[in-house]
């Protein structure tokens, strides 16, 4: 069996808000206890409402956060601010927005050397020239794009090129942020098979972090399942589409589409606002939209269980 790479282990991140004159400071508890594991050649995906901790947890696994508690390991090795940048080689980020994300005063020869005049200082112009071509080809853009500018491409060309930069230092996992959510439809499916011919080529492990299920269902060998900070289902990809466990995955799952006209559908509404991260309330958190929540589920804060399908619910489906 393949050892990960990445590790998670009762990961929590919080933050302190300040109050006003006469208020006090309050705590937004924006990740908590987070398991998980990143493997070679695997895709995890993390799926879930806005605000319920998937941009946070990328921050902790890309080092740009450190974690109010918790461990994360790479091949075994803490993660502690002290050997950020001897690790940050192995972890690298590609973001939602392609455009925002690249420099636009730089041409793209400048933008994919970057990194390695950062990190590989001895490395010689000529050596860091060779390889940023060589990774404009891998791709799949052309050598005359080497001399140009960002605003002289498409979006599905900018996301290209930000895969490009994210993978001159040789990382053996990224994280995808969004990756394909401000693309057209038919250039989001190219951008995903360059992901999955890089993947196989490189035995990259990706953290997909996404709110389209459609994309997760074609993209993910598995998924967790995240609502306000918490893992509420972890699963294989066939297990959690085929038969999700807890109400919350089920009432997400039924708001996508599917491509045959035919098949029965039934359309989970759910009531109700979203509870504050600084108030959180006691038990279940989302007992307060749960339509088969009880006096014990507000009462009761389920752990995840089970294997390999797990589920934070008392009175799972």
């Amino acid at each position: 069996m393949t050892d990960p790479i990445v590790q998670a282990k009762d990961l929590t991140r919080f933050y302190t808000v300040k109050g006003g004159l006469l208020s006090k400071s309050a705590t937004v508890k924006a990740l908590s206890g987070v398991d998980f594991e990143l493997k070679p050649g695997k895709t995890l995906a993390i799926v879930g409402e806005s605000g319920c901790g998937k941009s946070t947890l990328a921050r902790l696994v890309t080092m740009i956060e450190e974690p109010t508690s918790g461990r994360l390991t790479i091949d075994g090795v803490d993660i502690t601010p002290s050997r950020w940048s001897k690790m940050r080689e192995a972890v690298q980020i590609v973001f939602q927005d392609p455009y925002g994300s690249l420099n636009p005063r730089q041409r793209i020869g400048q933008i994919l050397q970057e990194p390695l005049i950062i990190n590989r200082p001895d490395m010689s112009a000529a050596d860091r020239e060779a390889q940023a071509r060589d990774m404009i080809e891998m791709v799949g853009l052309r050598p005359e794009h080497y001399d140009r500018y960002p605003h002289m491409f498409s979006g599905g060309q900018r996301q290209r090129i930000a895969i490009a930069r994210a993978l001159m230092l040789n990382p053996r996992v990224l994280v995808l942020d969004e990756p394909v959510s401000a693309l057209d439809v038919s250039i989001q499916s190219q951008i995903l098979n360059l992901l999955v011919d890089l993947q196989e080529r490189l035995d990259l492990a990706y953290l997909f972090i996404s709110h389209d299920l459609s994309v997760v269902r074609h993209f993910a060998d598995d998924v967790i399942v995240m609502y306000l900070g918490r893992a509420v289902e972890k699963a294989p990809k066939e297990q959690l589409f085929a038969a999700p466990r807890h109400p919350y995955s089920k009432a997400l799952l039924s708001t996508t589409p599917r491509a045959d006209p035919t098949a029965r559908k039934e359309r989970i509404k759910l009531e109700g606002e979203l509870p504050s991260p600084m108030n959180i309330p006691k038990g279940c958190a989302f007992a307060q939209r749960c339509w088969l929540a009880t006096d014990q589920c507000r009462a009761t804060l389920p752990e995840l269980a089970g294997e390999p399908h797990q589920v934070a619910c008392l009175f799972p489906l």
